[in-house]
């Protein structure tokens, strides 16, 4: 038998307030998503002159390919970067040398404080803006230099939540600290901050879009030719176009994240006995 030790089971007239706010709630959002279409409808934007781009094979084919291809190329190359440098600065923040500790304290510190569309900006003009490829590179690094420095405190504070008797016992069978960090205290230490680092892959993918600031190619980039373009002049249907892309790439991650947690890392169910059994809950 499972039950939740965070609140008691509501009792009957509970459950009955419980379903009439949740049919509130509904009436309300319905409403509110009723004005919105009529306003929509209202202001012409529902015309299928303004939704024809989206339903014609070039169009479509452009959007996804050469837009939303592109966008996840910079947020896979953002990321996978992101995780090394990262791992890197996360390791050389927990050295028992000062000066390899501050140094890497101070990137991180600087990094996470800095705008990534600043540091799109500064990169952008350091590599050229008469280049072609600049924009593209520009993205990837500052989303590899912001995702990396925040990795870099997930990864210390996940090695730092790992019981210190772990390591202790390690170091008492003379193991080394490479050895420890390796082999003990890295593996428990994924599995401690693996949401944070979808989380984080989630705001990589999005952060792509402030590339639009400088050029860059991608979904906004591809958005913008069409709803500029004076045929269509379609600014908010190609706005709700590109977010559900967004949305559906973004949801396809999470549910990937959920896939690879109870493959590789598990989940913990929490398990009352029966009356007798004992006193204590175990997690299994």
């Amino acid at each position: 038998m499972s039950a939740s030790v965070l609140f008691d089971a509501p009792g009957p007239k509970t459950a009955r307030r419980h379903r009439l706010y949740s049919l509130v709630a509904a009436a309300a959002i319905t409403g509110v998503l009723a004005w919105c279409i009529w306003r929509l409808h209202d202001a012409g934007q529902l015309a299928y002159a303004k939704w024809e781009p989206f339903v014609t094979p070039d169009y479509v084919r452009v959007l996804l390919v050469d837009g939303l291809l592109e966008t996840l190329k910079m947020a896979v190359f953002a990321i996978l970067a992101a995780v090394v440098f990262g791992t890197a600065l996360g390791l050389a923040k927990l050295s028992d040398h000062a000066f390899v500790r501050w140094p890497a304290a101070a990137v991180v510190e600087f990094f996470r404080a800095t705008p990534v569309l600043l540091l799109m900006i500064f990169i952008w003009y350091a590599l050229g803006i008469a280049n072609d490829a600049s924009s593209f590179r520009a993205v990837v690094i500052a989303l590899m230099l912001y995702n990396g420095a925040v990795l870099a405190e997930v990864l210390r504070a996940g090695i730092n939540a790992v019981p210190k008797g772990q390591s202790e016992a390690a170091y008492a069978i003379g193991m080394r600290k490479t050895q420890v960090m390796s082999s003990i205290l890295i593996p428990q230490a994924v599995k401690i901050m693996f949401p944070a680092i979808i989380s984080q892959c989630i705001v990589a993918l999005k952060d792509t879009a402030l590339g639009f600031a400088i050029a860059a190619p991608g979904l906004m980039a591809i958005a913008k030719q069409i709803y500029l373009d004076p045929q269509f002049n379609n600014r908010v249907p190609t706005m709700f176009v590109v977010a559900a892309l967004y949305i559906s790439v973004n949801l396809l991650l999470m549910a990937l994240a959920a896939w690879l947690q109870k493959k590789y890392v598990g989940e913990k169910k929490l398990v009352v006995p029966m009356v007798g059994a004992g006193d204590t809950a175990k997690a299994a």
